[in-house]
This record gives C-alpha cells, structure tokens and sequence, in this order.
C-alpha cells in the first residue's frame, strides 16, 4: 500500500477512532474533545429526529497531495450535479409533506442533514461518519458514549461500493441505512450487513428481469460484458449460476470493460462481439465504460446486434445520439420504476439560495445549485467587489426560465425511491412511537422513547414496515433488507427524422403471491433490424421432436447436436434432452415423435399366404371326403376289403382329421385354439400312422401265414386285435396330451423378439419336453412302419400293399425330418405355416400314396378289382 492510501485509510476512519477514544478514556473524562472537522458540502434542517442524507450533489473530487510533514488538505468537489441536487431536494420535500401530515408522526418534527460524497468513498465515508457522530466541538459522555446519535437512519449511498463500505461500519451500531440506489446482490447479505435496506431491486433480481426478456424472445445465446468493479463482477456471478438451459440459455462470452479508455483492449472485446455468432450482447456496466466501448464499435462498424441494458446506462442520455443510434437502436432496457410525486415541481420552485450563509454549514448544496444554474455571485458583495466572471445573485431570479431537467417531474425514478426510503423511515418512526407501554417488542415488553431512541430500535421496525405510497406502489422489506422488487423495462426508439425516443414497454416485478412476472407490448418494440423482427441468437438450432440434445464437448451447454431417437424411443416436445421408451404394445412413428401401436403379426386367413393353406387344407379335406365316399361306395369289392378296409376308413377319417387340424394353426391365436392345436395334430397322426402300422403288420403276417407252418401268425392279427393296437397307441398319444395341457398348457404368448416394431401373435409350447415327446412319438410310430415295410419291400407283387406303404412312410418321415430344422429357424407365422405345411404335405402324402393306386383301379381300370387281378392270378397285367 502506497503513501496516499495508507493517508486515505487514516483519514476515512478519523471519526471512529476518535468515538472509541472516547470510550477508552470516559472513566478519567467526563467530555471528548472534537480533534478536528471535515469540511462537507451540506443541507440541513433541524427537527425533534434528524434524518441523513447522502447523495452525490459533484461529479468529481480532487486528492491533495499527501505528505507526512504536514495535515493533509481535504479533497475539493467539483462539475455539480443537477441530478443529484434534486435527489437531494426529493428528500427534503417528502420530510416536509411528512411533517405537513397530521396522521404521520404527529407532534413530531423531522430534520434533516444532507451531505454530498461526490461519487467518492472517502467523501462518503467521511459524510456517513459526521451524520453518526456529530460534528460538536465537545461531547459529554453519558454511561460509556451510550446515548442517542445526531441521526436516527441515514438515506443513502446512491453507490454500491459506497454503500458496502459505509453499512460494514454503521452495522457495527445497528444504525439503519436505506439506499436508493445501490443494487450489488451482494448487500442482501444480512450477516454482514444487518441494518441495510434499499428501495431499489437488488442486481440479483435485475440479472432474473434479464434472464426473463431472454426466455421470452427465444434468446438462448448471448454475450455479458461487465464493468470493473462491484456492480459488474456480482452480476457476472448472478448471470453465471442463474442463466442456463433452464433459466434462459448460455453465456457466449463474458468480458470486462476497462474502467478508462484502453483502445488496445477495447479493440480486443469488439473483436470478440463481431466474431461471435450471438447476436445479443448484455451490458452490466455504468455509462462512462459504455461510452468508450460504443467509441470503438462506431468505428467498427458494428452492428446487427441486440442490446440488453442494465439500469446504470438504460436512461444515458449521452448515449442517445445519432452518433451512437444506428448501433444502440432498438436497445432493450431494465430501468427503475417510474412513480409519481405529487407536489414536487411546486417545493423545487420554491429553491432559494442563502445570500448571509454561504458557508459549509449553511445550505451550501442550494447555493451551489444556484451558481451552476445562474453562473452568479451572491450578495452582499464584499468591499470593493468587481464583477469578475458572474453577476450577481439576488435570490429572485426565476428558475421556470432556466432550461433543465430540474423541474422535470415526468420521470421520477431515482427520485421516488428516495421518497420511499424517507417514507420507509418515517413510517417505521411512527410504528415504534405508537408502541403502548408494557407492551412494546424489547426486553422487559418496554418501548422506545423519543428522547432516548436507539438505531437498532429503528431497525427492528424498518424489517416490518409496510405501507403504499400514494402512486400504489407497496413498500416493505424482507427477510435480506430488500423492497418487492420492480422495474420497468425501456426501449430505445429511433426515428425517421434522426430523433431518439426512450418508452415504456413493459414491466418485470415479483409479488408476495405469484412470484416474478413480465408483461411486454411487443408491438410497441422498436428493432432495429431489417426484418423489424426480433433477432435469432442460439448456438445451436432448436432440436425438433423426434430428436433429442446432444452436448458437443468442450463447448457451453447451449451449444449441442440432435441425435435422431432410436427405434422405440420418441420425443414429443422441442429441445428434449431425453428420449422416451414407447410402451410394450407401442412404438414409435417414422418421425420418432409418437407412439404408434405395433403391427400385429400371425398366420391371418386374410393374407394370401394364409389363404393358400387354408384352401389347401380344405382341398385335402374335401378329397379325404370323396374317396371314403367312393371306398364305401365300393366297399364290397375285393381291392377295398383285402387288408381290412375298416382300418381304410379309420386311416381315411384320421387324414380328414389331420386336414382339419391344420385349420387351428391359422387364424389369431387364442388359448382355446393353442391348446387344441397340437393335441388334435398328435392325436390325428398318431392314429393315422397306428392304422399304417397296423396295416403293415397284418401284411406281414398275411405273407407268413402263407408259408408253410405260419397260420397261427394270423390269430394275433384278428379284426379285434388291429382295433385293440390303434385304440392302444392313439391312447398313448392322447395321455402324453393330457399331461402336457394340465402340467404347462400352450397359451397365447405376445412375442417382441422376432421383430421390435411389431408383435408376434403365436402360442407359447408351455413345455418344450411335451411337445418333444408328442412329435417323437409319432416319429417313433414312424419310423417302426417305415422299418416293417422295408422288410416287405421283398413281398412278391401281389402284395403290393407294402410298397404303397413303404413309399407312403418314406414320404411322412422325409417331411417331418426336414420340418424340425425348418421350424426351429422360422420366425413367428412363419413358423406356424411350416408346420401346417407339414401336416398338409405329409396328409397329401399319405392320401396320395396309400389311396391314389387304388382309387384309380377303381374308377378306371374295374377288370383289377377282382379277387384274382389282386392275388396275381389273373391274365391282364
């Protein structure tokens, strides 16, 4: 720390160290000796309470030059400041309505004493000191310095860093301070600053107004540019964890505006405006920063960009210019609340200078206001006095004629928040006045006097002051010191002809019940674009449905690809971060954004593939139907009685049966159609390949009964024994169906693993070894046929009976075993038209080679159905 700092910081804290002074050595002194005064530029009035005021009534201070070999000079103010003098006077008039209202503080006179900071915070920590300490050449000490300060509460600082400086000290004595003006976040910190409060929205909820015009345009993308110090770097930190995907979008960039003018650097920061691809650009920054930095984008040229303004520059009008406007047009603004003072314009006329008291502890600040606004000397003159460079005031001269923003009470902003920060207090006074003795909020239930009135009296009863002004707006603090927040939100309009308009286009404020809220005109928004639209500003385009947000590594979160959702998965909503599984029965549409139920899928009648079967199936039906027809219709010729033609028809009903069975393998499955199916397909086949069977073995025992010593082979094969080995092996069959539909009966089953996008109507097995056994039983029967007529392939021709059958069994096995592989590789319906092409192709070949011989001889060639044609006798071959 330098030699000037070291001086600064000695002689900000003058006054403190001097009030502990005090209480160090009050048991050996009844009285402290004021050491020495800070010349101030001041207001004053008294009353029964004093409140203090600070405003910045110049522009500028001058340092002295510090030594150590001699008191160091104080600091000189200077360029007055018209707006911060009608603070000022703001101030004065609400303490005069106030002690003008007979229901406000009655039989109590408010005063006040207003200091000037100059925008510096060794003024106004020097001003802030003077108000609590008093500027009285000798105090007496009463109990330790315990008594009542000069002021009760403090209005003021209009700074944020001011006013963390100043409430860090005052806090320490509980003395309340009220801003108008400071929004730092970072003052709502009630640990450090627990007697703050302020009028005006804190930067936290400016930060969310911002966040808010950005969700309602679309903007997702944008760029911050903060000014050096304690407004710029909380609201960085505000816009960092407030603004994201869910609070409104992504920082592109985030810059800080040197506090002078730095060409190199501002350069450097329009660089990065112009080559980025946000199109909106948020400023947190007083205007003397903004003023360079605009210097540097005229120059080059930038423009097409979108402008968020923060409450320090949104009402410059030394930025609305027609220098500046073709790059600011269109600025979208957050400034404080406008209200309305009635009676002000009217006191502010009244102003006159103290012609006998023009010295620092008179009205210097309307003495003052009257030179810079008449540029005039006041009277009496001294001896000999020339004019030299100003004329001479006499106190009548009319300020209605003086051009200035003074009397203009259009567009209180500022300066109603004064008014309801001295309202705040005065109501708060009144409250703790009212209190009934014995039943006050202190200890002991005791009240506050008025003769011995602590601060942090006051303070306990700013924290629940409510009350609404006369312009409707409700005032109250909450838990951190802040009012109901508000602003309006400006625009800037530029006009055909060159001028610039500034309006009023919506509102932004937070109530106790429907939390933060923005109303916005568009259609009295000015853009200043081309397309009079409002601009696109996103890193990346919004993902439709149907797709989903991909973050692109290495790049903000605002920055993303869009994935197509995969199959089965949708999304319904623009920039879904997430894609949802359809349900079972469901999947989603080509688009990917909807479910649409699945195509069901199984053997239909209605499909071709299911008609040919079907027609098949009928087809063999219809001709096991006709040849019973004709075999009973010749049931008495030999070629139909040899090999007992009961057994014939008993085969002929069992192939009907095998038809009509494959009928229940067509059609949606249902638990009656499961369960029928493959009993009624092992039954019906079982007893058609017994009745082979049976045939077999009577030929085989026919042709040992012809050789000698082998009649007695044909007393096991009597019509009671053929009948009693079909109803035997057909009962093994239908007790291996029993226990397989009672033990793990087949039942519809909704099968999604063939195909995702749809469902597989086929019956479920139940159990794999019950099926087994039923297919290999008939394989077993089979086979055994197929083996007995290859040994009487060798038969002489007469018994030709065994060929048809061995061709017969031949043709059955081949089907089958090339059914397993087929089935087991087919997938859904396509496994039920195997095994119906099965059963039809083995019916058929059963039908064919067993029946087709002998229906011929029938029809056609009658001369071999006779007895001696069949026993080989007979001439005709």
């Amino acid at each position: 720390m330098n030699q000037r700092k070291v001086m600064r910081v000695f002689l900000d804290n003058k006054f403190l160290s001097l009030m502990l002074y005090c209480c160090l050595f009050s048991a050996v002194s009844s009285s402290c000796q004021l050491q020495g005064q800070f010349i101030l530029n001041c207001m004053r009035k008294t009353g029964d309470v004093i409140l203090g005021g600070l405003f910045a009534n110049h522009f500028f201070s001058t340092d002295p030059d510090l030594t150590f070999t001699s008191e160091p000079q104080l600091p000189t103010c200077y360029d007055f400041s018209v707006v911060g003098f009608k603070l000022a006077q703001t101030m004065a008039f609400a303490i005069d309505e106030i002690n003008r209202n007979s229901n406000l503080l009655p039989n109590v006179t408010l005063g006040y004493s207003l200091y000037d900071n100059c925008i510096q915070l060794g003024i106004g920590f020097r001003a802030a000191l003077t108000l609590v300490s008093g500027q009285e050449e000798q105090v007496t000490l009463e109990e330790n310095c315990v008594g009542t300060p000069p002021v009760l509460g403090i209005v003021g600082d209009p700074t944020s860093s001011n006013s963390i400086a100043i409430s860090t000290v005052l806090g320490l004595y509980q003395v309340p301070m009220v801003s108008y003006f400071a929004t730092c976040s970072c003052l709502s910190d009630r640990q450090k600053f627990p007697s703050f409060f302020r009028t005006i929205p804190s930067d936290a909820f400016q930060v969310n107004a911002m966040i808010q015009i950005l969700k309602h345009f679309g903007w997702t993308w944008a760029g911050l540019l903060i000014s050096d110090d304690d407004y710029g770097v909380h609201a960085a930190r505000s816009f960092h964890s407030d603004l994201g995907p869910a609070g409104g979008g992504c920082l592109a960039y985030t810059e800080i505006l040197p506090q002078g003018y730095d060409p190199v650097e501002l350069r450097r920061i329009v660089d990065v405006m112009r080559k980025s691809t946000a199109r909106v650009v948020i400023v947190f920054a007083n205007k003397t920063p903004m003023i360079n930095l605009m210097k540097e984008v005229v120059r080059q040229n930038v423009k097409g960009l979108q402008w968020i303004a923060s409450e320090a520059w949104t009402l410059a009008d030394v930025l609305q210019t027609p220098h500046f406007m073709p790059c600011l047009g269109g600025t979208l603004g957050i400034s404080i609340r406008r209200g309305e003072i009635p009676g002000l314009r009217d006191f502010l006329l009244q102003i006159r200078p103290d012609l006998h008291h023009n010295n620092t502890y008179g009205n210097s600040m309307v003495n003052q206001f009257w030179e810079h606004t008449f540029q005039c000397r006041f009277a009496p003159p001294p001896a000999g006095w020339v004019e030299a460079g100003g004329e001479l005031c006499t106190g009548q001269e009319v300020i209605e004629n003086v051009e200035t923003d003074f009397l203009d009470d259009s567009d209180l902003r500022p300066e109603y928040n004064v008014y309801k920060a001295v309202y705040a207090l005065a109501y708060a006074l009144d409250d703790m006045l009212q209190c009934e003795p014995g039943r006050g909020p202190f200890s002991n239930n005791t009240c506050a006097h008025l003769q011995r009135m602590e601060p942090w009296q006051l303070v306990y009863y700013l924290e629940k002051v409510n009350f609404t002004t006369t312009f409707g707006d409700q005032v109250s603090f909450d838990e951190n010191g802040d009012a109901l927040p508000i602003y309006d939100i400006i625009n800037w309009v530029w006009l055909p002809d060159g001028r610039t308009k500034v309006q009023r286009v919506g509102e932004v404020k937070r109530s106790a019940f429907k939390g933060e809220e923005l109303t916005l005109d568009e259609d009295k928004i000015f853009w200043n674009f081309e397309s009079k639209q409002p601009p696109r500003s996103v890193c990346s385009e919004s993902c439709p449905p149907g797709t989903r947000m991909a973050r692109k590594k290495g790049e903000p979160e605002c920055c993303f690809d869009c994935v197509p959702c995969s199959e089965g998965k949708i999304s319904n909503t623009t920039d879904s971060m997430e894609c949802t599984s359809c349900p079972e029965d469901y999947w989603s549409s080509p688009k990917r954004d909807h479910c649409v139920p699945k195509k069901i899928e199984f053997l239909s009648y209605h499909e071709p593939l299911g008609i040919c079967l079907t027609t098949t199936s009928l087809l063999g039906t219809c001709i096991c139907v006709v040849v019973l027809g004709i075999f009973i219709h010749h049931r008495s010729t030999p070629i139909v009685r040899a090999n007992n033609s009961e057994l014939s028809f008993l085969l002929l009903v069992s192939l009907k049966c095998c038809f009509l069975c494959s009928l229940l393998f067509i059609g949606r499955p249902r638990l009656w159609t499961c369960q029928l199916r493959h009993a009624a397909f092992g039954i019906s086949f079982v007893l058609c390949v017994s009745c082979i069977l049976v045939k077999t073995m009577v030929v085989l025992a026919v042709f040992r009964a012809s050789k000698p010593g082998g009649e007695s082979s044909l007393n096991w094969f009597g019509a009671v024994q053929q009948r009693g080995t079909v109803l035997v092996l057909t009962s093994v069959q239908a007790a291996i169906c029993t226990v397989w539909l009672v033990s793990a009966s087949p039942v519809p089953h909704k099968n999604t693993q063939y195909h995702s996008d749809k469902i597989v109507y086929e019956c479920a097995v139940g159990s794999t070894v019950g099926f087994a056994v039923l297919l290999g039983y008939i394989g077993l029967l089979a086979v055994l046929s197929c083996l007995l007529a290859f040994l009487a392939r060798n038969l002489p021709d007469s018994f030709n009976e065994a060929k048809l059958i061995t061709f017969s069994m031949l043709i059955f096995c081949a089907v089958w075993v090339a059914f397993v592989p087929a089935y087991i590789s087919s997938p859904g319906k396509y496994a039920d038209a195997v095994e119906v092409f099965a059963i039809l192709a083995s019916s058929f070949g059963l039908l064919v080679a067993l029946f087709g011989p002998k229906c011929y001889i029938i029809l056609f060639r009658p001369e071999r159905n006779t007895k001696k044609a069949i026993m080989g006798r007979g001439t005709t071959k």
